[in-house]
């Protein structure tokens, strides 16, 4: 019989969030790099080296990987001879872990997690509670897997119940352009097949917990169907030329990961959920001797990435900027944003959309400025704001003719690409979309030199701000003619990877 401490449980799985908000996978770290060295598609190259300079920056400065850090989700198995001391049960003891590590005085990390979710939808200030899912095994050991995973991916999610004829590969094909860019490629792809409903869903989700071993499957082969699957999904998910960030390019997918279970006669479940830019998770174990220990990875263990900005760039100044100047920016452009600039997304946009249908003031005067989809970690020491990269733009696609047009709104910074009807708002009020890294959110932290909030404090990370930043690297996704990057820069790559003789894709154009 082993017995574990309850304190060594919470202690090892505050630990565990910790050391994950702040250290990438050395594997994934490694798949960026290699990345980064074949690519070709200049956009996606300088993507990719942001996202390995903010790697390194974090685990320098013990802060985020990104601004989103994640929902806690916590596998357990737990050996049929283990027992825990006290009388805690299981959820509020994995509670309390998460509490410690997103409310630690020297990194906090961001609270994301809203109670009543569709009615108030009341941030729990601490993380809580956990995703927690459960097995018992034989033995005498508890094994835990911990990942945190950002809405941007999670909102990505795919299910479908397919006819047994039907092709998995296709459906794949199918549902991975339409899940555009806000799943901050490239990551690495879960599938789950088989089972109920339910099931697969939970085995997409698991299957993102192994380690990166695509090329290590290449060289020795597939031995079954499922390495097939994983082989042939990868080549030809990156044969679509998505490409990081949405931008184009030779690497969409860094993996392809499956797990499956045996599923009724009549049915095909097929889940698939992408892990992002932010990938983080890691498995411990527990034997009664105490708790778990990190032990970070040397420095030397990241790769050395020149990055000095995007090649190029223009200068804007953000207190001073015309509609004229935003109307010769072209799609494609590097900008280094400098000046006062707002912050606001999904509660802040609702409580604008509110005051004005009421006719009542607005604390915030929005004409000729540009506002920054961004929910920041708080700040610690000498910082302005903490990790404050951009959230998914679409989910403000809705609000955009009110702020670019009633309100005066002169363009929008975020991530990944916009619907049809915020493109054609852009285009009819001349304004700008401009997009920075997702999964770079330490890296541009560092351009914002100091912070207030201006409206809304009640809301937390989702308050609006006033940032004031120096050289903030974006590039023009949408310029006034409606010209959008995340169209140009994938289907160049498509045609481009085509005459490579990968295979054709013409349907999917």
């Amino acid at each position: 019989m082993t017995v574990i401490r309850q304190e060594d449980l919470i202690q090892s799985l505050a630990d565990a969030f910790q050391f994950i908000a702040v250290y990438h996978p050395q594997d994934f770290v490694a798949a960026v790099h290699a990345a980064w060295q074949r690519e070709q598609a200049p956009a996606a190259k300088d993507a990719l080296a942001q996202i390995l300079v903010n790697s390194r920056l974090c685990a320098e400065g013990r802060r985020p990987i990104c601004q989103d850090t994640g929902m806690a989700v916590v596998f357990m198995e737990i050996g049929m001879g283990v027992r825990f001391s006290g009388d805690g049960d299981l959820q509020t003891l994995v509670d309390e872990g998460v509490r410690r590590a997103y409310t630690d005085a020297v990194n906090p990390l961001r609270a994301s997690v809203l109670a009543d979710p569709a009615g108030a939808r009341r941030n729990t200030r601490d993380n809580t509670p956990a995703v927690l899912h459960v097995r018992l095994v034989p033995g005498d050991r508890l094994d835990i897997r911990v990942a945190a995973k950002g809405g941007g991916s999670e909102n990505k999610a795919q299910f479908a119940v397919l006819n047994p004829s039907d092709s998995i590969v296709d459906w794949v094909l199918e549902r991975l352009p339409e899940m555009g860019a806000g799943w901050c490629p490239p990551g690495v792809l879960g599938i789950g097949i088989g089972g109920t409903p339910e099931k697969a869903m939970l085995l997409a989700k698991e299957s993102l917990l192994a380690p990166i071993d695509i090329q290590d499957l290449r060289a020795r082969g597939p031995q079954n169907r499922i390495e097939e699957l994983r082989l042939e999904i990868f080549d030809q998910a990156n044969a679509l030329g998505i490409g990081a960030q949405g931008l184009g390019g030779l690497t969409t997918v860094l993996d392809v990961k499956i797990l499956d279970y045996p599923t009724h006669a009549a049915s095909l479940p097929v889940a698939m959920i992408p892990n992002c830019a932010a990938t983080r998770h890691v498995h411990f174990s527990l034997d009664g001797s105490g708790p778990a220990r990190f032990a970070p990875p040397p420095l030397s263990a990241w790769p050395t990435v020149a990055w000095e900005g995007p090649a190029g760039a223009k200068r804007v100044n953000l207190d001073t900027i015309t509609r004229a100047e935003v109307a010769r920016w072209r799609a494609g452009d590097a900008l280094l944003l400098t000046g006062k600039l707002l912050t606001g997304r999904d509660a802040a946009h609702k409580k604008i959309a509110e005051l004005v249908a009421r006719g009542e003031p607005l604390p915030v005067d929005f004409r000729s400025r540009f506002i920054y989809y961004v929910g920041p970690v708080d700040a610690v020491r000498d910082e302005a704001v903490g990790p404050a990269g951009p959230t998914t733009a679409t989910r403000m696609d809705k609000f955009t003719d009110l702020m670019l047009g009633e309100l005066g709104l002169f363009g929008m910074v975020g991530k990944a690409e916009r619907g049809p009807e915020a493109v054609a708002s852009i285009r009819r009020h001349g304004a700008a979309y401009c997009i920075a890294v997702g999964g770079a959110a330490y890296l541009v932290s560092r351009a914002i030199k100091s912070s207030k909030i201006l409206a809304f404090p009640e809301l937390g990370m989702e308050a609006i701000h006033e940032f004031e930043v120096v050289d903030m690297p974006v590039t023009v996704a949408v310029d006034a003619q409606g010209a959008s990057v995340h169209e140009t820069g994938p289907h160049e790559w498509r045609v481009k990877l085509q005459d490579l003789r990968i295979r054709p894709v013409e349907k999917l154009m």
